[in-house]
């Protein structure tokens, strides 16, 4: 019997690939996430999933984020992104950590070959991005491995810097103290092995997947 997960933020979205799954794969058995909490509570429950078909933007997966640390976690578990974008610098970023990207406009056909080619230990793309995709380079592979050492409210914090706000601000909207977000600066630059917060938001911006609102 094989094991999916689902992690998508949209319901109807998660049962019509629930459905179409269960029409191409025989005694499958899927599992549900609707945010990055949940999909890493059933990560450590489920400890024989196949796959994790994941959304990018679901609430708290934090752009690329997400998909490295749980790459980093689970570092033999096959992850294919599930996107309604098929913007080529997303993908490029996407295919350093997962082994498949696959359009949510794709057929049930699609999908199903997709996974089956992942499942068998290769990786995934639609046709027409293939020739367009570029691998991510091996500064970039470091790099999201000294992110993914942060800590989820270290992380909320470096998004808060690459968007610009004073300690003040992300002080406010993190309901927390300055000394705090001070303590969380400092350990950000120690994680990244950056001096200022300059060098701390460019490593933000290689990270960040835009446009969100296309996904």
């Amino acid at each position: 019997m094989s094991q999916f997960l689902i992690a998508d933020d949209h319901p109807l979205f998660r049962e019509a690939l629930k459905g179409a799954l269960s029409a191409k794969f025989e005694g499958l058995e899927v599992f549900e996430s609707s945010d990055f909490d949940s999909t890493l509570q059933v990560l450590s429950e489920q400890e024989d999933l196949d796959i994790l078909l994941l959304d990018l933007h679901m609430p708290g997966n934090g752009d690329l984020y997400g998909l490295i640390r749980i790459r980093e976690d689970y570092p033999s578990l096959p992850i294919a992104v599930v996107s309604g974008s098929e913007d080529v610098n997303i993908v490029s970023k996407v295919m350093g950590y997962a082994m498949g990207f696959i359009p949510k406009s794709s057929s049930s056909d699609d999908i199903a070959s997709a996974i089956n080619q992942i499942l068998e230990g290769d990786t995934w793309l639609p046709k027409e991005l293939k020739n367009k995709v570029a691998e991510i380079e091996g500064e970039d592979r470091e790099i999201a491995a000294q992110v993914a050492s942060l800590a989820p409210q270290q992380y909320r914090v470096l998004q808060y810097l690459h968007e610009g706000l004073l300690n003040k601000q992300i002080a406010y909207e993190l309901h927390i103290s300055e000394a705090t977000v001070k303590a969380h600066i400092t350990a950000i630059f120690r994680k990244l092995g950056v001096y200022n917060r300059t060098q701390a938001v460019l490593i933000a911006a290689k990270l960040q997947l835009e446009p969100i609102e296309q996904v």
